[in-house]
């Protein structure tokens, strides 16, 4: 493989002395031109000013032996002396999602930028607050407000060909169209290179890409995932049944790196003028955090293979140093997901290559939409406003009355109504007299894109930076809880990359008692809901065991739990079945210091032996009821 000009590296990670750097200096990147020195040191110590300046040659044995948040505070910023800089950050937090803090909730079950603000919440509740449940906490419903201020557009779902769609274009009306360009502007990708389409979350894009993918052709299929994932495993069943043959990368224990030789192995072929198949690969982990080298989507191109890039985990700006010039991928999905304050919410986009649209073949399937915005917008009272929150039928004709009357496919619609305001809101031009039939919605509608303006505002540097020190504080800290016995048992165990410079904002992690047991997971992320702390749990799997940790292999390793016990499954799908739970928590945008210092102060709680029951019983005075733990 060819080495990438310097100049070009230099491109793609504007980031000053310290880049995240295209390629890893593993020796699995051993033909790759080695990153410069001073690059290579600044990592290097930043990593060792992390571990030898937070809490340095000390362990806590006791939650209340914790420092408060304020010193805790104050030491983090003599670490971290950069961290102020981005209080920009904490501007718009404290404006657009003041709801976070006034409702003491910390949000760490989310990346990318699926926060809703305080702006859509309020809207919510003023639309309909019978119906509206939100992820965090609520405030008081306010007074009602004209329809016309409600930025709400819908979802409709419809069957049809991917490859037809792409060929020959569909109907698509002028609002459609100002927010997939501005999509596609936001993710730097090329109209000119890619064409998009919208589709009804992240797994139905997987599996789009699944049902049209020629498998009888190019038969294989390989993932490269540490966790398992609807979306993926939809995708591999899909794939499987056209007659795919599915593999998944392996991932070394203890750090979960990608075994190279095992995946070099399975892209690599002396007979390259073959397409072999689809490779799927994230650009990084969003549930350990792990960033994969680039490396892996040169190799599967130089060896015939298409290549579908999942960028579902990137923060709000890393497409802006992917380098998607430099490397072409035939297929990339992204999603906005959580974004409206109720789950499962969003929509997902699935961006084909032009050049491979081709490939494809026809197949009638479900999982393509459009986005609609509203018909009317001038209801004349309650009842009439009332009549319009909620509909679902068959859609007849375009969106608006004024546009021309189009049928659309003979197939029941559901429309799901959601705010426009993560990446669109809707708001009348004033002073506009009335047009005639031929009036499109963007002549009528300036479309404020609040949220990815934002985030524009902010830019790559200050996000990735603010990530940065909060992730690696709370990895530093984490590894800082022992219990108080005089083998000093760690209290948390972390999966994954730990202390590093350029790992995600995404923490996979488990707490063990003082006899060294694993507490579950569920029940960790039930006890945090309690404290006002949202966190998710998920599923290793995929790991790889050298010989000398064959023993540990026995103790770490876990079946999954499957739904009908008495489904005989091969021995390829048994191997899948074997894993780690854990608990998992991610940092959006928007995250501060006092989240992640809650998450530490919670996770100490963990050294009282006699925590999980002492709230077991709180939860039992409060409630004159038991709960299940």
């Amino acid at each position: 493989m060819q080495s990438l000009p310097e100049n070009e590296v230099t491109q793609v990670f504007p980031q000053g002395c310290c880049p995240t750097l295209l390629f890893n200096s593993s020796p699995q990147s051993h033909n790759i031109t080695k990153p410069r020195n001073s690059s290579s040191e600044c990592r290097h110590n930043f990593a060792a000013t992390t571990t030898s300046s937070i809490f340095p040659h000390t362990k806590f044995t006791n939650h209340e032996s914790l420092p408060s948040l304020q010193e805790s505070l104050n030491e983090f910023n003599k670490v971290y002396p950069q961290y102020p800089q981005t209080e920009q950050v904490d501007k718009v937090r404290a404006k657009e999602y003041y709801h976070l803090s006034s409702s003491n909730h910390t949000c760490l079950d989310y990346i990318g930028i699926g926060l809703f603000s305080y702006y859509q919440h309020h809207q919510l509740q003023n639309h309909d607050a019978s119906k509206t449940q939100l992820a965090s906490s609520s405030t008081p419903p306010q007074s009602p407000q004209r329809y016309s201020d409600i930025p709400f557009f819908s979802i409709a779902y419809k069957t049809g060909s991917l490859k037809t769609l792409l060929l020959h274009g569909g109907y698509e009306s002028e609002f459609e169209s100002a927010m997939r360009r501005r999509i596609m502007k936001f993710l730097n990708i090329s109209e000119n290179d890619y064409l998009m389409v919208f589709t009804a979350n992240r797994t139905a894009a997987f599996k789009l890409v699944a049902d049209s993918y020629p498998y009888q052709s190019s038969e294989k299929l390989v993932t490269v995932y540490d966790y398992e994932s609807e979306a993926v495993e939809a995708m591999i069943n899909c794939s499987e049944k056209r007659g795919a043959r599915a593999m998944s990368a392996e991932f070394s224990w203890p750090r979960l790196r990608i075994q190279s030789t095992k995946l070099r192995k399975k892209i690599e072929s002396k007979r390259k003028k073959k397409r072999k198949g689809l490779f799927v690969f994230p650009l990084h982990s969003r549930v350990t955090g792990a960033r994969y080298p680039y490396l892996w989507m040169s190799r599967a191109r130089e060896n015939g293979w298409h290549v579908l890039i999942d960028a579902c985990a990137l923060g709000p700006k890393d497409m802006d140093s992917f380098g998607l010039s430099l490397f072409h991928p035939d297929f990339l999905i992204c999603s906005f997901y959580k974004v409206f304050g109720e789950s499962p919410s969003g929509f997902g986009c699935l961006f084909v290559n032009k050049s491979a649209i081709s490939v494809l073949e026809p197949s009638s399937i479900a999982g393509i939409v459009n986005l609609v915005p509203e018909k009317r917008l001038h209801p004349q009272s309650e009842d009439e406003l009332a009549s319009l929150t909620s509909f679902s039928g068959r859609l007849q004709t375009t969106p608006f009355e004024g546009e021309k009357k189009r049928e659309i496919e003979a197939a029941e619609l559901q429309i799901i109504e959601v705010p426009t305001d993560i990446l669109g809101t809707q708001r009348p031009v004033e002073n506009l007299q009335d047009k005639n039939v031929e009036d499109s919605e963007i002549g009528r509608f300036h479309i404020e894109y609040r949220c990815l303006d934002q985030v524009d505002s902010l830019g790559l540097r200050m996000i990735t930076d603010r990530a940065r020190y909060l992730i690696n504080w709370l990895v530093n800290s984490m590894l800082k809880l022992k219990h108080p016995n005089t083998e000093g048992t760690s209290l948390v165990k972390i999966y994954g990359p730990k202390i590093k410079f350029d790992r995600g904002a995404a923490l996979a992690f488990n707490v063990f008692d003082w006899k060294g047991e694993k507490v579950e997971p569920v029940l960790v992320q039930k006890l945090a809901d309690r404290s006002n702390i949202s966190l998710s749990y998920g599923f290793l799997h995929h790991i790889w065991f050298a010989d000398k940790y064959a023993e540990e292999k026995g103790r770490v390793l876990q079946s999954k739990e499957r739904k009908g016990q008495d489904v005989i499954v091969s021995k390829k799908k048994e191997r899948d079945n074997l894993g780690v739970t854990v608990v998992t928590a991610a940092l959006s945008f928007l995250a501060n210091f006092e989240d992640v210092y809650k998450l530490w102060a919670f996770a100490a709680r963990f050294l009282d032996a006699d925590f999980v029951e002492k709230e077991r019983w709180r939860y039992t005075a409060i409630n004159q009821k038991t709960i299940e733990l």
